[in-house]
């Protein structure tokens, strides 16, 4: 994995956003091969990719070319949007207080410019709207929230925005919209795209609900597997991922050890990114409704075939009516369980993989079926040697975006334990980390966040896609594997990336213009 972001524009630009926005439309309607994402935000896009399918060269030649067709300056303005507000945020009487004004004077203001949707990120929909008027300003929250309610009118600088889904976030909570911004159900999901206008009206009625998960679990099944008769704490159906999605603020998803799940696949013969189940900390039991070849791997759990263990890196026949257990075993969070032939599912955006926070897809629950994609004829009894999990989890740090001598320095000084672990990301105890925040941008893979609490955040798989706060680092690639089995609890050592050995490669970061 690789990394480059372009900035077009410091501030508020809309030229700067209208280039960014157009190059990303232009890339994504022909992606290159090994293009992961291209996200645009005010004045900057973000790329990810495959340097191995899509070298740094290529891509910038690409970019050149796109850039200096005129096409990609030319954004259609979009629509005017309506969106009717109840003014009973958490933080509105703070908000009068902290500005100086009244209740009805914060309304008033915020409802007095038509807004500019510059992204959508963070969140499935969420849009990043602006410019709030100066006497509104306020900076963000030193620490975000754990959870913002659904439908949340919010604001953080020049910037406001709806929270389409319970999330965390660090901005000021002004109202309610009565109107979702976000549904998966809907034949279009998206309320607003870039380059709409929005404006806000006070008005009263219901909350909107919160939109049910969507299935991405066939009803019935083509070819029943196995029933699940005890779901575990979190048993997911994964693929590879969603890619090239990002720009809506859909998450990447995936398996968070995908060192793991390649190894499970591998085992029974599986192409790369068929989905398989990922299961973290407490294991199902499960019953076989036909004879299965299945690959297991992964950490921290041992499997049991009606009481026989199975270690993980071995394939092996799952008889139809054994049932399938797992207990805690050794180091380690997560495990893979690979069927002959993957498993059936819908994908959503061209995946599937659930974006838990988008409500796309759900964990497993009792009396689920599951199926398979194909019948394949494997054979059993594949065995491969997993990497050991090492006793202190040490991650190579590379600069990130906001890089800075005394915070990169701070992140190598001491360990860290890790606070609270889950998909998203992992909260961190430790030395005090130099923080900040600025205008939203797109959000790297093991991006290391640090808000000015000083307290890092280090992103995973289902981060979302933009975000505020400084990035002075992020994980080596090679060591974003080790991350998806981190507990709560588990010590965190980080070393530096850069090696003047060329076997590794060090990006190059167009914000300092050398090679660190």
């Amino acid at each position: 994995m690789d990394g480059l972001y372009l900035t077009f524009g410091a501030g508020l630009s809309e030229e700067a956003n209208r280039l960014a926005q157009g190059l990303a439309q232009a890339l994504l309607k022909a992606p290159p091969e090994g293009l992961w994402e291209a996200i645009p935000a005010y004045g900057t896009l973000y790329l990810e990719f495959d340097a191995q399918k899509l070298t740094r060269p290529r891509l910038l030649r690409l970019l050149r070319r796109l850039a200096s067709h005129t096409e990609v300056t030319g954004e259609e303005e979009g629509r005017v949007v309506d969106i009717p507000v109840r003014y009973d945020g958490e933080d509105l009487l703070q908000v009068a207080g902290r500005t100086g004004l009244s209740l009805e004077e914060v309304k008033r203001l915020h409802q007095a410019p038509q807004y500019r949707v510059y992204a959508l990120g963070f969140t499935p929909g969420f849009p990043f709207l602006a410019p709030v008027l100066e006497p509104l300003r306020l900076p963000r929250r030193s620490h975000p929230r754990p959870r913002v309610p659904a439908h949340s009118v919010a604001m953080a600088g020049p910037q406001t925005g709806v929270y389409p889904l319970p999330s965390p976030g660090g901005w000021h909570l002004l109202g309610t919209a009565l109107v979702a911004v976000y549904d998966p159900h809907r034949e279009e999901p998206f309320l607003l795209r870039p380059g709409d206008r929005v404006r806000f009206r006070e008005a009263a009625g219901p909350t909107p609900p919160e939109p049910a998960p969507l299935e991405l679990l066939p009803g019935e099944p083509r070819l029943p597997a196995f029933r699940v008769e005890e779901p575990g704490l979190m048993d997911l159906v994964v693929d590879r991922g969603r890619f090239l999605a990002g720009h809506l603020g859909l998450a990447r998803s995936g398996p968070l050890d995908p060192y793991s799940a390649a190894l499970a696949n591998r085992l029974v013969g599986n192409p790369p990114g068929t989905p398989l189940l990922e299961m973290a900390y407490r294991g199902p039991v499960l019953t076989a409704l036909e004879d299965l070849v299945v690959g297991f791997a992964g950490y921290g759990f041992v499997a049991l075939l009606d009481g026989e263990e199975i270690p993980p890196g071995r394939s092996f026949l799952w008889p139809r009516g054994k049932t399938l257990s797992f207990r805690p075993w050794g180091r380690g969070v997560r495990a893979y369980l690979a069927v002959a032939g993957g498993l059936e599912v819908h994908t959503f955006f061209g995946s599937a993989s659930p974006d838990l926070r988008g409500r796309v897809g759900r964990p497993l629950r009792a009396l689920d079926v599951l199926g398979l994609r194909e019948r394949r004829a494997v054979r059993p009894g594949w065995a491969f040697r997993q990497r050991p999990l090492p006793g202190v989890f040490r991650l190579r740090l590379l600069p990130g975006p906001q890089f800075t001598e005394e915070a990169f320095g701070a992140l190598l000084s001491a360990p860290f334990r890790v606070a609270r672990a889950d998909r998203m990301g992992l909260e961190l105890q430790g030395p005090e980390v130099p923080g900040g925040e600025g205008l939203s941008e797109a959000t790297p893979l093991g991006g290391i966040q640090v808000p000015p609490s000083g307290r890092p955040l280090v992103l995973l798989a289902d981060k979302g896609s933009l975000g505020g706060y400084a990035k002075p680092a992020r994980v080596a690639a090679e060591d974003l594997w080790l991350l998806g089995q981190v507990w709560p609890g588990a010590e965190l050592v980080f070393t530096s990336g850069l090696y003047r050995d060329d076997r590794y490669k060090v990006p190059i970061f167009p914000w300092e213009g050398k090679t660190p």
